[in-house]
């Protein structure tokens, strides 16, 4: 790294332009009358302009409706009103500071930032590097404050990184995989730099990630959505780059499900949790990358197929996820009185779980109103932890009907000690502790209940958490979040996690000015003073998609 370059904050235009508007006409939203923004009903139910920031709905799945030279993602809307204004905090100075020295380049310029700039820690491992996942809160804060070039240069360095050769103890990975991370490395002496990246061969676990190649394709879009560029998307490059990561994921085997079978450490939760199979972060990210995918992709010869492919996938993913993995007081009784043993198609009990299995916390934890996506579902078994990264990309992505974005804000409300408590926000909850940890972590010392993975605590959550909130027109949640942040963040050092089962302490291994706590903390900031960027990274409903489903038990209350 060549050192911390310094640019300061950019001011960030307000004025937008239209490009195609196809299925909105602009004359009857912009005539919609304003309403409060408390009022508790999700964007698929109102248009954006309806918020009463005087934010605008443009189309926000429609992928050339909208963009911002200045980096914003709705049109004609002020940075704050007079009346949601508010001054800015003083850690959000800091949080800037702190970003940019994590800043890394590549011949000049920047590409992306290292997961911590820990001075205090004698171990380095790898959080010198740029991790693809880390990045994303980050690349979202440039975008926001009107710097796309940074993020620019990340898409196209990984991008030539995934063409390189793959191989792990001489087993050739799928030729679309996208590498964990990256580092540069410096010649002080031949005055180059070189890339060098993980494709898991280097990670705890030999784990390759699966959502290294889905975050790419969200950031494409984020990035095209607040620059209005399509021009990058529409490249040779990036549409060969997206049918790659597509083929990996739509590829047909002996898999019943169309849900995206996986293993353990492939995602977030980068260590053994006990997801093996179809975890919901996964096929959260897998929906919401078909539907980015399937806005972005040219539909010439090569890329009609994988559209056909998408939209069969999509409606075959959409009707399972809300089927099965959805739990909420009314299914949560129907499985507990669920017969075993079931055969043909009139079978209730399609995945034959037994209701002894379903552990004693649930029926304690679930509120009668409220409801989420469970973590995995697979034969004989359903795991009903809560995982926040899944829950609230299931809300962003519109997976998640505007019934159940609504149940998942009040089961957050109605558990908040157990999921918010004192540090935003437990990555899943509960924690598996005793002869359990044992055998399903296999006694991992940083998996410790209530700790890492294990029911930890983890600022960057915050952005998806407010991000959610804002689209389900619940922004009192996230601002209570992010007061409860400010609290703590800036004096303890920017930790990567925190531990304990309301998060009170930091975490016994958290790195220090980790770089995506410190982003997640500035995207949150910026997403509640300016709603209009929600539109880089949330997709509204389709119509099409809409499973015949009863209502959430939660929503009849």
């Amino acid at each position: 790294m060549e050192g911390t370059k310094e640019m300061g904050l950019r001011n960030v235009s307000s004025h937008c332009s239209i490009s195609e508007m196809d299925d909105y006409d602009l004359s009857r939203l912009l005539g919609k009358p304003r309403l409060n923004i408390e009022r508790q009903r999700s964007f698929d139910e109102r248009s954006l302009s309806e918020l009463s920031i005087g934010l605008t709905r443009c189309g926000l799945d429609n992928f050339e409706s909208t963009y911002s030279p200045g980096g914003r993602s709705g049109f004609e809307t002020p940075a704050s009103s007079a009346r949601n204004s508010f001054e800015p905090h003083p850690m959000v100075a800091d949080a800037w500071e702190a970003l940019r020295r994590s800043l890394v380049y590549f011949r000049g310029q920047p590409v992306g930032t290292i997961a911590a700039v820990d001075h205090a820690s004698e171990e380095v491992l790898n959080y010198d590097q740029v991790f693809v996942r880390d990045f994303v809160p980050s690349a979202l804060a440039f975008l926001m404050n009107g710097e796309p070039d940074i993020v620019k240069n990340f898409l196209l360095k990984t991008l030539c990184l995934q063409s390189w050769e793959k191989r792990v103890d001489r087993f050739k990975l799928g030729e679309g995989a996208m590498p964990a991370s990256f580092k540069v490395r410096h010649d002080p002496i031949r005055k180059s730099d070189t890339l060098v990246a993980d494709f898991g061969e280097s990670a705890i676990g030999r784990v390759a990630p699966v959502d290294s190649g889905f975050w790419w394709i969200i950031l494409l879009r984020a990035y095209t959505k607040s620059t209005g560029d399509l021009s990058l998307a529409e490249t040779p490059d990036c549409q060969k780059g997206m049918r790659l990561i597509l083929s990996l994921c739509l590829s047909e085997g002996f898999d019943t499900f169309p849900t995206l079978l996986c293993a353990d450490g492939c995602c977030m939760i980068d260590r053994r949790m006990g997801i093996y199979g179809y975890p919901i972060e996964i096929q959260a990210l897998f929906f919401m990358v078909l539907r980015c995918s399937l806005a972005m992709l040219k539909p010439d010869a090569e890329g009609k197929e994988f559209i056909e492919r998408i939209v069969k996938r999509l409606n075959a993913l959409s009707y399972h996820m809300r089927s099965y993995f959805w739990l909420d007081f009314q299914q949560l009784n129907d499985i507990y009185r669920y017969k075993t043993e079931e055969y043909s198609h009139t079978a209730v009990n399609k995945f034959n779980v037994i209701p002894d299995s379903i552990p004693e916390w649930v029926f304690e934890f679930m509120p009668i109103r409220g409801g989420y996506f469970i973590g995995n579902v697979s034969p004989a078994r359903m795991d009903f932890r809560w995982f926040a990264l899944g829950n609230c990309i299931a809300i962003l992505s519109s997976l998640a009907t505007p019934e159940q974005s609504m149940a998942i804000m009040d089961l957050i409300e109605s558990r908040w000690e157990e999921l918010v408590g004192e540090m935003p926000l437990k990555i899943s909850y509960p924690a598996i502790e005793s002869h359990e940890w044992r055998i399903i972590t296999g006694c991992d010392p940083k998996n410790t209940r209530w700790s890492y993975h294990n029911g930890g605590s983890w600022p960057v959550l915050l952005w998806l958490l407010t991000a959610a909130c804002i689209k389900t027109g619940r922004p009192q949640i996230a601002r209570r979040a992010i007061e409860l942040a400010e609290s703590r963040l800036l004096k303890d050092s920017w930790p990567e996690y925190y531990d304990g089962k309301s998060g009170r302490y930091i975490g016994k291994q958290a790195r220090k000015y980790q770089t995506w706590s410190i982003a997640g903390y500035l995207v949150a900031k910026m997403l509640l003073e300016d709603p209009s960027h929600l539109g880089m990274i949330s997709l509204e409903e389709d119509k099409q998609m809409k499973p015949v489903l009863k209502r959430s038990s939660s929503w009849t209350f």
